[in-house]
């Protein structure tokens, strides 16, 4: 914590309508320039007070029983000061007036309190479309690794959200990724933290962010997508198990319009509608990012919708597709790898990747358009497709291959 300015003054304050007697005496607290004052409830004579020395002048009893008097209450505002910087409180002219006063008793803010306040506060906040359950469930992760850390590095239960600073979130960093987090998955932890101490910033319970300096970068990760043949092996392959094929045929429907999982469980047959031309579109807000988007169908699409159109689970509640939970869907992809002899680490979320990549953009549609329908919120976040794309640019060089040649 930075050390601040900090300075005591004992001085008479004239009353309003005074005339003449007795002043009484205030105490002058001043923290980095920021001042308050508070009587001590004792009154002198200001023709024999020293203003420059703040005591007395003289060697009557009075004099002396007030100087001495002064001076221990000097010692106690001393202590606890000293006492508020030992604890890493955060130190104001009003917090050392309200410790003095009784009024400073409040029970110190602790970081996984208030952690857990907000964590319980975002629970009830998802039934209004507020938040999404993932969100909650990854805060709410990210509440458990800050606790296990201070059990692990600081033997404690909790801690005062005064102490957080640059060293406890480079040493939590380390922490998370001894075996715990890959980097990026690090940074989305700490990106968690940051959220809370910059709402207690916001209510003045902290005077700066503590990440303030600290570098937060994430690292590129390179994303499986399928491939024409990869996505052809899958599509194709035959199954004799309802649930394969079921799981198949909704990966299939994500490769072929760019929907994320948790679009396609929520998907409702009343989002798929007539379009600008007169063909099927898919017109949803996206979950994660709360931006609309809008996909027209293919008819790979098309085809699987209208596989499930009778499915009990679809019919009874509006729902494009019958899907399973997330675990389930990415385990039996697993399987399903294996079956094609895909060797891709094969996830629900690879379908997107396949979607952005060989679906759309190495088939020459712009990235603007991808942008569009993957429901980005700007085109930066699509553009690292656009890097992956060895096969778009061999294309490319070969038709300017061609054309060089031809003007030789």
């Amino acid at each position: 914590m930075v050390t601040k300015r900090f300075s005591l003054l004992f001085r008479l304050k004239k009353p309003v309508h005074y005339v003449k007697g007795n002043m009484p005496i205030y105490m002058r607290i001043t923290v980095d320039s920021q001042r308050t004052e508070l009587s001590i409830n004792r009154e002198f004579d200001p023709d024999r007070w020293n203003t420059k020395a703040g005591r007395a002048s003289g060697t009557k009893e009075d004099a002396r029983a007030l100087n001495a008097y002064l001076t221990t209450l000097q010692v106690k505002v001393f202590e606890v000061h000293r006492e508020m910087v030992a604890n890493g409180d955060e130190i104001s002219s009003e917090r050392l007036k309200n410790k003095l006063t009784g009024k400073g008793d409040e029970r110190p803010r602790m970081l996984l309190e208030i952690f857990a306040e907000h964590n319980k506060q975002m629970a009830k906040l998802i039934s209004t479309g507020e938040y999404a359950k993932g969100t909650l469930t990854h805060f709410e992760t990210t509440y458990r690794h800050v606790g296990a850390f201070l059990r692990w590095k600081h033997n404690v239960a909790d801690i005062m959200i005064q102490k957080v600073d640059y060293a406890f979130i480079s040493d939590l960093e380390y922490y998370l990724k001894c075996d715990i987090c890959a980097h990026n998955t690090t940074m989305k932890y700490l990106g968690d933290l940051r959220k809370i101490l910059l709402l207690c910033v916001k209510r003045n319970w902290l005077l700066k962010d503590p990440f303030i300096g600290y570098k937060m970068s994430r690292r590129e990760v390179q994303k499986d997508f399928l491939v024409d043949e990869e996505l052809e092996a899958i599509a194709k392959k035959q199954f004799k198990s309802e649930r394969l094929d079921l799981v198949r045929n909704i990966f299939l429907f994500s490769c072929y319009t760019g929907l994320a999982y948790a679009d396609v469980k929520k998907l409702k047959r009343s989002e798929i509608r007539i379009g600008i031309d007169k063909q099927k579109w898919i017109f949803i807000q996206r979950q994660k990012s709360e931006t609309a988007a809008a996909v027209p169908l293919l008819p790979i699409a098309l085809s699987i919708l209208e596989k499930y159109t009778d499915h009990p689970k679809c019919e009874n509640s509006d729902l494009a597709l019958p899907i399973l939970c997330n675990q389930k869907m990415n385990e039996y992809l697993k399987e399903i790898a294996d079956v094609c002899g895909i060797e891709k680490t094969l996830t629900y979320h690879t379908a997107r990747h396949t979607f952005a990549t060989t679906v759309t953009l190495n088939n020459n549609v712009p990235i603007e358009s991808v942008s569009k329908m993957l429901g980005h919120k700007s085109l930066k976040q699509t553009q690292h497709y656009a890097k992956i794309l060895n096969r778009k640019i061999a294309d490319d060089m070969s038709d300017l291959r061609q054309k060089m040649l031809k003007a030789v």
